[in-house]
Order: C-alpha cells, then sequence, then structure tokens
C-alpha cells in the first residue's frame, strides 16, 4: 500500500510538472490585426498579406490573430476586389511594413489609414 500511494504522489508531481515544462518552452509569437475602429473609410475587404501571401480577409468590425516564429515578418495591406463598387485594387504594390516579434510577444495592431495608403498602428490589447 505504501508503495502504490509513493507511485500516486509520483506521477502527481510529473503531471503537475509538465504545464510549466510547456509555457517555458514557448517558441512562437501572437500577431493581433484588428479592423475594429473605423479608422479605414472603405466597405472593401481588406487582405492582410504576411511575407507577400494572402493570409487573412478583413471586413469592418474583424480581427484576425497569427501564431507565428520569433523573427521579422514583412506585413502589407492591400485592398481586395470583391462584390461592392470601388473595391478594385490600385496598379501600383502597396508599401510593406516589417514587425519583429519574439517568443511569447503577444501584438495588437489595427488598421489605419494616411494619405500614404493603409498601415498597421500598435494598439493596446484591452483584456
Amino acid at each position: 500500500m505504501r508503495g502504490s500511494a509513493l507511485t500516486l504522489f509520483g506521477f502527481l508531481g510529473l503531471f503537475a510538472a509538465l504545464p510549466s515544462a510547456n509555457a517555458a518552452g514557448e517558441d512562437y509569437g501572437v500577431l493581433i490585426i484588428s479592423r475594429e475602429r473605423l479608422e479605414v473609410s472603405t466597405n472593401c475587404e481588406i487582405g492582410v498579406y504576411l511575407q507577400d501571401q494572402l493570409s487573412a480577409r478583413l471586413f469592418q468590425e474583424q480581427s484576425t490573430s497569427f501564431n507565428l516564429p520569433p523573427g521579422k515578418v514583412s506585413l502589407r495591406l492591400k485592398l481586395l476586389p470583391g462584390q461592392a463598387p470601388g473595391c478594385n485594387p490600385g496598379m501600383l504594390a502597396p508599401g510593406s511594413q516589417t514587425i519583429t516579434l519574439k517568443a511569447g510577444d503577444v501584438l495588437k495592431f489595427r488598421i489605419a489609414m494616411s494619405q500614404e495608403g493603409m498601415y498597421l498602428k500598435p494598439a493596446a490589447l484591452n483584456y
């Protein structure tokens, strides 16, 4: 009986240590991109390109998130052709932004507009 009790406590101790071991081994960062505010005055769908690959499509009041490896990430925002009139993309490729993620980071950006076009603006997480 005494040996089985020690074995039970040994297993419980092992299982208690597993979550902390997994948390210490986080090797990705979280990138959140939001279009929740009405800073971009268009009904068109916005494409989010990571490393020049279309990775997400956002309408008004939507957001998306990505689990990415640490390092530099190239981001580009572009209007996508759609059903709404005037949503044809321009002839010129939009400029890109580079964001550096570290392991364990949770970064949030919102889509904003300037005279040069759309860009990502840092935002508070507000949990």
